[in-house]
């Protein structure tokens, strides 16, 4: 598998919003750091907004 950089972002959040999002990513079987991503990537993608793949960010690493 190939590595990927990893990137944290650190934020606050209503309690409310944070345990929507705990059962949302319980009914899905994802870690709520994955559900995030999730959500994030489907409104960006809703939104016409284009997130690069880390290949096309980092063109010098070349893994797998």
């Amino acid at each position: 598998m190939a590595k990927t950089k990893i990137s944290t972002l650190n934020l606050r959040i209503d309690p409310s919003i944070k345990e929507a999002v705990r059962e949302a990513a319980s009914r899905e079987h994802r870690s709520v750091a994955n559900m995030v991503e999730v959500l994030i990537r489907r409104h960006c993608d809703q939104s016409g907004i284009t997130i690069p793949e880390q290949a096309d960010l980092f063109p010098g690493n070349k893994h797998g």
